[in-house]
């Protein structure tokens, strides 16, 4: 199990939260994160999944992205939720399509702005966890440090 952390000491180490997460295999791939208290989607560049570090491409995320990205992401959490607590099934999974129009609805808005764009910054991410929920509307229970990559 990975080592939890205290909030007060991920951000005295210098380490940003993760708002959406849009992708996990092994460990984060994609999402919406602070990078320097600015929003950047991030991206796996590496495709070697069981190597570290983690290199990804970043990117600026304006605050109407944020606001969308973040929309998308509490109905997800909403849906988690019931999922945990046994009042839904995975078939009500809001991005099998068909099932919350609003969420069909920004991943259509949404797609264009989640591919890394040709000015994308490679960094490498380190995660450290809070030990908190999981999934939570205001993010994840994992944090982000990033350092220059290649």
């Amino acid at each position: 199990m990975a080592e939890i952390w205290g909030e007060r000491q991920l951000i005295d180490d210098g380490f940003e939260r993760v708002y959406v997460e849009l992708e996990w295999y092994d460990g984060p791939r994609d999402g919406l994160v602070d990078i320097d208290g600015v929003a950047h989607y991030f991206q796996c560049h590496d495709v070697d999944f069981s190597r570290a570090p983690d290199e990804y491409l970043v990117w600026p995320a304006s605050q109407v992205l944020v606001q969308l990205e973040r929309e998308q992401w509490a109905i997800f959490a909403r849906w988690n939720a019931q999922c945990e607590a046994g009042t839904a099934g995975i078939e009500s999974h809001p991005g099998h399509g068909g099932i919350d129009p609003r969420y069909d609805e920004l991943t259509a808005l949404l797609a264009p702005h989640r591919k890394a764009p040709a000015d994308a910054r490679c960094l490498v991410a380190e995660w450290r966890f809070d030990g908190g929920a999981r999934y939570r509307l205001d993010g994840l229970d994992y944090w982000v440090r990033w350092t220059p990559g290649r």
